[in-house]
């Protein structure tokens, strides 16, 4: 793996030539690209340096030790620091997800429970706008649907980075919250107290950069307007605002009437539609992909159940990676990522272990 460093390290060097050239920036695009990708190889080119580094530290201590038994007892710590950057630099050189610096539309929908589900609901997205803001990320709800307790039947948020470096991507650590999220507590509704379990689905997909980067045949939509309306049925405007668009080849349909404005409903769902399109082109691929190049961690299945919240206990379980703490009132708050972390870590290895077996 290690042999392809210097590619990477020429490409690395392409980059800052390029980024150096102010006609790149005209480009607004194309410029965020390459920054992503500058970014990505800088970490890899200062890894390498301090792999260099260490290696050099500790033939030079070798060699002193020929001479001098004092220059021994620095051996053992130099060769530790020696594979510790050299599996720093090793796990730079997995290959990541192309999507990591993107930012991402996400979608909460309320499933079994009925007005709990869509309480939860709200309890999740108020999480991950704490978390969002933690990060110091942007938030935009582009379209909800309330319930009648002041929970959400679906709501749909954008979440944006200014980050260059994918690591710090919004994608990088939103994509695994994507399947089923259970909760078990006493509901608002419940009368008797006895605990209930309930579920809210989330879909998390990749916003796309550009609108021509996912090409859509403006014949091939069927838009619809019609009057927004709220909880109850309740009118929320007297216009006909509210859109719905319908991509006729994939049956793909989104609506939106957040907005008291036609066009900027449809604005927002065009945004949505791009990216659930982009995210059917990725799953697709993904079908037809060996295992080494999928993420064993983001599940494809949406129905998979991948998180448990017991209020109870106040304990918050990750059924894939096998997190568990009892410090589900600060999740709630924005405190998740230690679980998402748990994710990434285990992904990382599924990653590495992949690049072994091809190594054979």
């Amino acid at each position: 793996m290690f042999d392809s460093v210097q590619s990477l390290l020429a490409e690395h060097e392409q980059l800052q030539q390029q980024l150096a050239d102010p006609a790149i920036h005209a480009d607004a695009a194309r410029a965020k690209k390459v920054n992503r990708r500058y970014a990505e190889l800088s970490q890899i080119a200062h890894a390498h340096e301090q792999w260099q580094q260490a290696e050099s530290d500790l033939e030079a201590a070798r060699e002193l030790a020929r001479e001098d038994e004092a220059f021994a007892e620095e051996v053992p710590s130099l060769e530790e620091g020696l594979q510790a950057a050299q599996e720093k630099l090793r796990r730079l050189l997995i290959p990541r997800d192309p999507d990591d610096g993107r930012d991402v539309i996400m979608e909460i929908k309320g499933g079994e429970g009925g007005e709990e589900s869509a309480l939860f609901a709200a309890d999740l997205l108020r999480m991950y706008l704490h978390y969002a803001e933690s990060r110091g990320w942007k938030t935009e709800l582009l379209e909800r649907t309330e319930s009648d307790l002041g929970g959400y039947k679906d709501v749909q948020v954008a979440i944006k980075s200014n980050a260059t470096d994918p690591a710090e991507g919004v994608w990088a650590s939103l994509k695994y919250e994507g399947g089923v999220h259970r909760v078990q507590r006493v509901p608002a509704t419940e009368s008797q107290g006895r605990i209930h379990t309930s579920t809210t689905g989330v879909l998390v997909f990749p916003e796309v950069d550009e609108p021509e980067e996912i090409h859509i045949d403006p014949n091939e939509l069927k838009i619809d307007v019609f009057r927004s309306s709220g909880p109850g049925g309740q009118s929320v405007n007297t216009t006909d605002s509210a859109v719905r668009i319908t991509h006729l080849p994939t049956g793909i349909v989104v609506s939106m009437q957040n907005e008291k404005s036609q066009l900027q409903n449809r604005e927002a769902g065009m945004r949505v539609l791009r990216a659930r399109l982009l995210a059917k082109q990725q799953e697709e691929l993904a079908a037809v992909a060996s295992d080494a190049r999928r993420s064993q961690i983001r599940s494809m299945d949406r129905s998979e159940r991948i998180r448990t919240y017991n209020f109870p206990e106040n304990r918050i379980a990750d059924h894939r990676t096998g997190y568990k703490a009892y410090n589900l009132d600060q999740v709630m708050n924005g405190a998740l990522g230690p679980v998402i972390e748990s994710c990434i870590q285990l992904d990382e290895e599924a990653r590495l272990a992949a690049l072994g077996t091809a190594d054979d």
